[in-house]
């Protein structure tokens, strides 16, 4: 199915290999906007790809160009949550593979776990913890499917993302996310568990990207835009509606941020 998906995006996209993949995740499609000379493909047309049905994610695929560099952007993902299946995004993610993608850039609005992390703020993912225990690559066949998770979060392109953040005076924090599956929020009792195990930020996307991502031998970068304290750590009732609300006072600075990286990554 990858390999009939990605021809079809080449009949329609053209043949030039992309230099970075992207995923956008709640509130943050804003990006796509920014994406010029764009062709855009809805997923129900690409062979194997899932139909995302939660709100603020527009399910398409756009290639074109940002900050000079030949992207493909996901705008928007299946989530572990509406189907059961950790492995929902493994076509897209090989499809991308098939493209020539190397590079992934993985985004998300997540919780804060920590007090110095407010909402509106941006966390580099420097590691993560996959506390709601299904692997996409479960049935996967071979030796293959023992990835390496050491460094999975390539730690130069966090650098190369720290400086572009740096230079355009992006405050960035780094830090590790929990993945739960979701669609409930988490507990204040879950929410002290991780902190304690050391997570950062916590949400319900993302880690089987990664995992997919190093299974087909793409370098991962990800941002967290952090869009509410997690549970028990604020009055503020947690909801979707309040998620896409604050990552609409984020966007700015999140599309900023990941144009001047495909920019700095491209050149």
């Amino acid at each position: 199915m990858a390999q009939i998906a990605a021809e079809y995006i080449r009949s329609k996209a053209g043949k030039e290999t992309p230099a970075l993949a992207i995923v956008l995740g709640s509130g943050l499609g804003d990006l796509a906007s920014q994406v010029q000379e764009a062709v855009s493909i809805p997923f129900e047309n690409l062979e194997g790809f899932p139909v995302s049905g939660v709100s603020g994610h527009s399910g398409a695929l756009i290639c074109g160009y940002l900050g000079g560099a030949r992207v493909i952007l996901l705008s928007g993902r299946a989530h572990y949550y509406e189907h059961g299946d950790a492995a929902a995004m493994k076509t897209p993610l090989q499809t991308l593979a098939a493209l020539g993608c190397s590079t992934i850039a993985l985004s998300n609005a997540a919780g804060s776990t920590r007090e110095h992390m407010p909402p509106g703020t941006l966390m580099a993912i420097e590691d993560h913890l996959s506390w709601s225990g299904p692997n996409p690559l479960i049935g996967m066949q071979g030796d293959k499917r023992f990835v390496d998770l050491t460094d999975a979060y390539d730690p130069e392109l966090r650098v190369l993302m720290q400086n572009v953040a740096t230079r355009k005076g992006i405050t960035l924090e780094s830090g590790v996310y929990a993945w739960f599956s979701g669609p409930t929020f988490e507990t204040p009792a879950e929410i002290r568990a991780v902190r304690q195990l050391g997570a950062d930020a916590v949400g319900m996307s993302t880690v089987p990207e990664t995992i997919l991502a190093r299974y087909f031998d793409m370098r991962v970068t990800a941002v967290s835009a952090i869009t509410n304290y997690a549970a028990g750590m604020s009055d503020v009732a947690l909801s979707h509606a309040q998620t896409k609300a604050q990552a609409d006072r984020i966007k700015d600075r999140f599309v900023d941020l990941i144009t001047g990286f495909a920019a700095e990554f491209a050149g």
